[in-house]
C-alpha cells in the first residue's frame, strides 16, 4: 500500500477518532476551569476578601493569556504540531490549578489563575488542527461541533458536580484534583497522540520559517474579514461565558433561592443547549452547505433570549430555564465562524486565522465578566453574608444588560458577513 493509500485509510478512522478525542478532552478540560469559578463565588470572596469587580478580574484573569497566545498558537500548531503544545499546556494548567489552592493571598491566585489560563489555550486549537489533519475536509464543521460538545459537557460537570465537590471537599482541594487531572492527561498526550497519520503527505505551507510564519500572521490580522467573523464569535460565546461561566449561579441563588448546588445545576442548562446546538449547525451546515444564514438564525434566537431574561422581572423559574437552553443552543451556533474564516482566507493563513476568531471568542469573557462586576459593585447597597457581597435581583438584571448589547451588536456584524459562496473582498 502507497503512503497515499495508507493515509486515505486512516482519515475518519477508529485510530483518527482516538486520536481527536484526547484533544477533545483536553478541551473539555479548560472549560471545567472556564466555569468552576461560578460554584466559587462567595468562598473567593470571603477567603482572599474582594468584590465583584475584583472577583471578576480574578476569573477573567483564564481569558487574558488565553486570548494572547490564540494567534500566535495558531501558527505554532502549524510548526510545532498539537502534541508538544498539548503536553506543554496541561502540565502547565495543573502547575497553576495547584498554586490557586495553595495561594493565601489574591496576587497569588491571579498569578495560578493565569497560568491556568494559558495551560488553557490550546485545547480547542488543538483539536481543529487535528481534526483537519485526521479526517476528510468535508467533516471539519461537524468535528469543530463535537469539540464544542466535549467542552459543554464538561462544562457542565464543572457546574452542578462541582458545586457538589467544593461543598463536600472545599474549593481548594477541588484545585488539587483538577491539577492532578491535568498531569494525569498531559501523560496519556504524549504516549498516544500524533500530529497526523501515518504516511500523511503535508502541503509546502506547513513547513514554513518563522519568519514566513511571523508575515503570514501580520497577512491574516491584516484582513477585515477575519476581524469581521472573530467579532461575532465573540459576541455570541459572551452570555455563556458571562452567565454560564460566573454571574448566572449567584443571580440564581438571589433571585429564586435556590442553593448552590442547584442554581448550578439550573445554569448548566446553558451548556447543555450549547452541547446540543454545536454539531447540529456543523452538521446541518455541512449538509445545506450554509453558513452565513445559520449564524444569524442562532445569534437572534440567543438575543431574543437573553433580551427576555433582562427585561422581563419575574419570570417563572421553568422559563428561565428554557430562556438558557435557548440562549446556549443559539450561542452555539458561533462554531460556524471557524468554519467561514477558514474559507475565506488563503490555507497558508488558517491556523493563525482560526487563533484571531478563538481569542475573539474568549475575549468576550475577559471583558464581560469584569465589567458585569464591576456595574454590579456600583449598584451594590452594601448588603454582606459570610464575609461576601450579596446583589440584588435588580443588580444583576441591569448588569446584564451588557450580555444584551453585545448579542445586538453582534447580530448586526452578522448581517454583513460575506454570503455563502461569496468570496471575500480582500481574499
Amino acid at each position: 500500500m502507497s503512503p497515499s493509500q495508507d493515509n486515505t485509510a486512516t482519515l475518519g478512522g477508529a485510530r483518527a477518532w482516538f486520536v481527536w478525542s484526547l484533544s477533545a478532552l483536553a478541551f473539555g478540560y479548560a472549560f471545567v476551569q472556564r466555569v468552576a469559578p461560578s460554584v466559587m463565588v462567595s468562598d473567593l470572596m470571603a477567603d482572599f476578601a474582594i468584590g465583584g469587580g475584583m472577583l471578576g478580574v480574578l476569573s477573567g484573569l483564564y481569558f487574558y493569556p488565553y486570548v494572547f497566545l490564540q494567534i500566535p498558537l495558531g501558527a505554532l500548531l502549524d510548526r510545532l504540531g498539537a502534541r508538544v503544545l498539548l503536553v506543554t499546556a496541561l502540565t502547565m494548567a495543573g502547575v497553576g490549578s495547584a498554586l490557586l489552592g495553595v495561594a493565601e493571598s489574591v496576587w497569588l491566585a491571579y498569578l495560578g489563575r493565569g497560568l491556568v489560563g494559558a495551560g488553557s489555550a490550546v485545547g480547542f486549537l488543538a483539536s481543529l488542527a487535528l481534526a483537519g489533519r485526521w479526517f476528510p475536509p468535508r467533516r471539519f464543521a461537524l468535528m469543530a461541533g463535537l469539540t464544542m460538545v466535549s467542552g459543554m459537557t464538561f462544562g457542565v460537570l464543572g457546574q452542578g458536580p462541582m458545586a457538589l465537590v467544593v461543598e463536600a471537599v472545599g474549593w481548594r482541594h477541588s484545585q488539587f484534583g483538577l491539577a492532578g487531572a491535568a498531569f494525569l492527561l498531559a501523560a496519556l498526550v504524549a504516549l498516544i497522540v500524533r500530529n497526523g497519520p501515518p504516511g500523511e503527505v503535508r502541503e509546502e505551507h506547513t513547513a514554513m520559517t518563522w519568519g514566513q510564519l511571523a508575515a503570514a500572521s501580520r497577512d491574516a490580522l491584516s484582513r477585515w474579514i477575519v476581524w469581521k467573523v472573530a467579532l461575532v464569535a465573540a459576541a455570541m460565546s459572551g452570555p455563556m461565558l458571562v452567565f454560564g461561566g460566573l454571574w448566572g449561579t449567584p443571580y440564581l441563588m438571589e433571585t429564586y433561592g435556590l442553593d448552590k448546588a442547584q442554581a448550578a445545576f439550573t445554569v448548566s442548562i446553558i451548556l447543555a443547549g450549547w452541547a446540543v446546538g454545536a454539531p447540529l449547525s456543523g452538521w446541518l451546515s455541512d449538509v445545506l452547505n450554509r453558513r452565513k444564514g445559520l449564524v444569524l438564525a442562532g445569534c437572534g434566537a440567543m438575543t431574543l433570549a437573553i433580551a427576555a431574561i433582562v427585561v422581563l422581572p419575574g419570570l417563572p423559574l421553568w422559563v428561565v430555564m428554557a430562556l438558557l437552553a435557548l440562549t446556549g443552543f443559539g450561542g452555539s451556533f458561533m462554531v460556524l465562524t471557524f468554519a467561514i474564516v477558514r474559507e475565506q482566507v488563503p490555507p497558508a493563513l488558517g491556523g493563525t486565522a482560526l487563533g484571531a476568531v478563538n481569542s475573539m471568542t474568549v475575549m468576550s469573557g475577559a471583558v464581560l465578566q469584569p465589567a458585569v462586576g464591576i456595574a454590579l459593585d456600583a449598584l451594590w447597597d452594601g448588603r454582606m453574608a459570610a464575609g461576601s457581597r450579596l446583589y440584588g435581583t435588580t443588580d444583576y438584571q441591569l448588569a446584564f444588560g451588557l450580555m444584551l448589547a453585545t448579542g445586538v451588536a453582534g447580530f448586526v456584524l452578522a448581517v454583513i458577513l460575506p454570503g455563502d459562496g461569496e468570496a471575500s473582498s480582500n481574499y
